[in-house]
């Protein structure tokens, strides 16, 4: 018999940029784990076939488009979650943005850093409020969940705003769970290292990026988005109600090597 604790029957994950890579990952997995799911997104394509790929583990399934740095957009879009799903039990920041262009912070422009920015931390910003409040205002408790990077523990060269955004957010995980432990809300973050996914395909295949990076890697592999699976169904899960303020890091051994 399957350990009960991992149960998720009779929760609701919501899952930013629950459409592919890492978040469709874990929204695959809190839907096997039986919680009813609801992905955002900002591509109706990648929306519709990530819910009827979701569909298949027999769970309620919704998905919206919403861009998580314009608040005006979250606030909305999380109105509708609660109306179309009743509640939200477990809440993951997942959505992000990679640098692009001129990363080197002698050629790095305003609008490049904002751009990162607005998505990377404000994003989680957004979603988190929103959900928060939902949760504390229920009364039951609930699980936030954020999706840093090894970015935010390394030297992130030539890409200072994506590392910023994301060790801001471990910053702020920090805060929420000394804040949000009265109202029994856990707060945790995820740190992955080198993970195959649309935004990494232009490193991965880079010769010369690859050469040097996967023999880095103790696993010898990329991760995928279905690497991230357990630990989303552990964060969302009743058997992690006394855990909060920790960073995941889940790099197949990259930053201990």
């Amino acid at each position: 018999m399957a350990y009960k604790g991992f149960d998720l029957t009779g929760k609701v994950s919501l899952i930013t940029g629950g459409n592919g890579g890492i978040g469709l990952g874990m929204a695959e997995a809190l839907a096997e784990a039986g919680a009813d799911v609801c992905i955002w997104g900002t591509n109706p394509a990648k929306n519709a076939a990530a819910v009827e790929k979701l569909k298949r583990h027999g769970r309620k399934v919704h998905a919206q488009i919403v861009d998580v740095g314009d608040e005006k957009q979250v606030e909305a879009g999380f109105a509708e979650t609660l109306k179309m799903m009743g509640q939200v039990d477990n809440c993951v920041a997942n959505s992000g943005v990679s640098g692009r262009g001129k990363g080197a912070i002698l050629e790095m422009t305003t609008e490049e850093w904002r751009r990162v920015m607005r998505v990377n931390l404000d994003g989680v910003f957004f979603t988190f409020r929103a959900a928060a409040r939902h949760m504390a205002e229920r009364g039951k408790g609930g699980s936030l969940v954020a999706m840093a990077s090894t970015a935010a523990i390394e030297g992130a060269a030539r890409s200072s705003h994506y590392g910023a955004s994301k060790g801001g957010v471990t910053a702020m995980v920090r805060a929420l769970a000394v804040e949000l432990a009265r109202y029994k809300i856990a707060v945790n973050s995820i740190l992955p290292g080198w993970i195959e996914t649309e935004m990494t395909a232009n490193a991965f295949g880079n010769e010369k990026f690859a050469g040097n990076v996967l023999p880095r890697i103790p696993e010898r592999r990329w991760g995928t988005g279905a690497d991230f699976g357990p630990i989303a169904v552990y964060l969302a899960s009743d058997a992690t109600a006394y855990t909060t303020g920790r960073d995941f890091v889940i790099d197949g051994g990259y930053t201990l090597f």
